[in-house]
């Protein structure tokens, strides 16, 4: 299967939050969709979900107009939904008849999910009962007791310990090389990388950034150097390649011992290493290709308000 995110508008009276929105993800791959509070992620979900009617543009499933109605889709929301009241079991069995799941199927997958999730010793306790990192596992379990072939997750890791973000990251892996259709959305930035060979990067309605992640580190850090010495301060760092370097070398970051400069003007590596070298009472301790995080791409594309 492929989903098709074509030229997606969507206002709200008269502000427009979606300023066409276009992506596509295909079985057995995650997309991360990520952004900023407010950036339009959310939005984006609820209108492949037809939660909200798009403004303009259209949803493809197989290059078919997309009907939410006649696909299963697994939702997790980050705002979480289910019945504190309600008996654990009882509410996912009724949550998967309304998604159109036969009764005794139901039960079965219900059970299924909260022994894999290792919750299933609370199926008969009231939600309200349960840790907060355990009614997330429920909420998951939740999310995938109709067996969905397209999986929406929105910040799945919150209020998870270590040991239940493994158990969560286990799922998703498998949920993914079952060929599912993984739509990830999270501000945990090491998630993202984990899972999603793709990602979608939305600002203020508009998508400045998509494409395959690892092309997208590569040319991020192309021209870029981490550069580090012995006898010298980040400071004195930077200010050595204004004063020695300017138009050559532009410093454009810096990590807990090193700097991170661009080379410019045509500037080779190989040219500045040998520089470097013949400054006197420089000791040069690192010297290596920068490779950015995915961390580091979304602060640079994303990172400043208007």
């Amino acid at each position: 299967m492929e989903l098709e995110v074509k030229d997606i508008r969507k206002s709200f009276g008269e502000k427009e939050v979606l300023k066409g929105i276009s992506f596509s993800v295909k079985s057995g791959r995650a997309l991360g969709l990520l952004g900023r509070n407010g950036a339009g992620k959310t939005t984006t979900i609820r209108t492949i979900m037809d939660v909200f009617h798009a403004n303009s543009g259209e949803i493809l499933l197989d290059g078919r107009k997309f009907n939410s109605r006649k696909v299963q889709i697994g939702y997790l929301p980050e705002e979480r939904g289910l019945y504190p009241k309600r008996e654990v079991l009882e509410q996912m069995v009724y949550l998967a008849r309304l998604r159109g799941t036969e009764k005794r199927r139901a039960v079965e997958n219900a059970d299924k999910w909260l022994k894999r999730l290792e919750v299933d010793q609370y199926k008969k306790v009231l939600l309200e009962t349960l840790s907060k990192g355990n009614q997330q596992k429920v909420q998951l379990a939740s999310t995938l007791v109709c067996d969905p072939d397209i999986v929406i997750l929105d910040e799945p890791f919150s209020g998870l310990d270590p040991v239940n973000s493994q158990i969560l990251q286990d799922v998703v892996k498998e949920l993914i090389a079952q060929g599912k259709i993984v739509i990830f959305s999270s501000h945990q930035m090491s998630y993202v990388e984990e899972f999603c060979e793709d990602i979608v990067m939305i600002n203020h309605g508009e998508i400045v950034l998509d494409g395959n992640l690892e092309e997208i580190k590569r040319e991020f850090g192309r021209n870029q150097l981490v550069v580090g010495a012995v006898n010298k301060s980040l400071e004195e760092m930077e200010e050595l390649f204004a004063d020695q370097f300017s138009g050559q070398v532009e410093v454009t970051g810096r990590t807990k011992d090193t700097v991170i400069v661009k080379l410019v003007s045509g500037t080779g590596r190989m040219e500045l290493l040998q520089r470097l070298a013949a400054l006197d009472g420089l000791e040069i301790e690192h010297f290596e290709t920068y490779k950015p995080s995915l961390n580091d791409i979304f602060v640079a594309k994303v990172g400043e308000e208007e």
